[in-house]
């Protein structure tokens, strides 16, 4: 058996240029100018697959299977970015904590392979509410597990989820979700900064607002040059269907259509340009390309 200290020192020997990532066993990692960007396992979920089936066609299902997916259970990865950049230590996202599931809320495990600690991150940028990505803000007391800790949100997001009427119009499934959402954020309020598409959040970091997983999602594109990475949390969600057809509707999003435009616009720059994104949710600690394939787009990890 490997050792999470073998797999770092395997990482350290790794070739490091920029771009090219190494495998951590948290996840992966890749350098951009003087920026180092980990990605670090915060466990998994665990799906009924109707979660992402719903409102799909039937043929959504044959995708799944080419893939050796079963629809009983699905196991996606979560991915939490983590950013390295002189003085300052940026986290893009916080997991799912300790009261989402069982097999998620692992960022603290991954933190202590890379000996980073939750005092040492110095800005949280979110991109949207939902549990695997918001509930890991706060301890078992309800305090915040990142004291030092600047909190950037997108205005439309953290508006929908402080709205007291979210929890009666979100649908039965989610209302766990606002209502976590809501008492999460309001324990920050005070530290949150809020933006909007196409701020330039910290200095090579633009927000980009990509809806339709939620109102108000943002993705973070992150620039060196005339190089650039994009964070794009949920906005991409799988590394099948969502690449293969990223036209269909999934449940997994808020708003299905809207959702599904986003993603076809992502797609269409990011194979267009090359340029890699990290998805929260896809295989390999998220690191990877979107490439063009008879008319439609593959997820290549790196």
């Amino acid at each position: 058996m490997i050792s999470r200290r073998s797999l770092m020192t395997l990482a350290a020997a790794a070739v490091t240029a920029p771009l090219a990532p190494r495998r951590l066993w948290a996840g992966n990692t890749l350098t951009l100018g003087g920026m180092q960007i980990d990605t670090l396992s915060d466990g998994f979920l665990t799906l009924h697959g109707s979660f992402l089936l719903d409102g799909a066609p039937p043929e959504a299902t044959d995708i799944l299977t080419r893939y050796g997916i079963g629809t009983d259970q699905m196991t996606p990865p979560c991915n939490v970015t983590l950013l390295r950049d002189a003085d300052r230590v940026v986290l893009f996202d916080v997991g799912a904590g300790h009261d989402f599931m069982p097999s998620a809320g692992k960022l603290a495990e991954a933190f202590d392979t890379l000996g980073i600690t939750p005092e040492d991150i110095t800005h949280v940028l979110f991109t949207h509410g939902h549990p695997d990505h918001l509930w890991g803000l706060l301890d078992e007391f309800d305090d915040p597990i990142f004291p030092n800790a600047e909190f950037v949100m997108g205005q439309a997001e953290f508006d929908y989820w402080t709205d007291p009427e979210t929890v009666n119009t979100i649908g039965a499934a989610r209302t766990t979700f606002a209502v976590g959402a809501a008492r999460r954020l309001g324990v920050i309020a005070d530290q949150m900064r809020l933006i909007a598409d196409g701020d330039e959040v910290l200095p090579g970091i633009a927000a980009h607002l990509t809806p339709g997983h939620t109102p108000g999602h943002i993705a973070y594109e992150l620039r060196s040059g005339s190089e650039g990475v994009l964070i794009a949390g949920d906005a991409i969600g799988n590394h099948h269907i969502a690449f293969e057809r990223p036209d269909w509707h999934s449940g997994s999003d808020q708003d299905a259509e809207t959702a599904a435009a986003t993603r076809l616009r992502l797609l269409d720059r990011l194979a267009s340009e090359q340029m890699p994104l990290i998805g929260f949710h896809l295989p390999g600690g998220g690191i990877g390309r979107a490439e063009r394939t008879d008319g439609t787009y593959r997820f290549v990890e790196s």
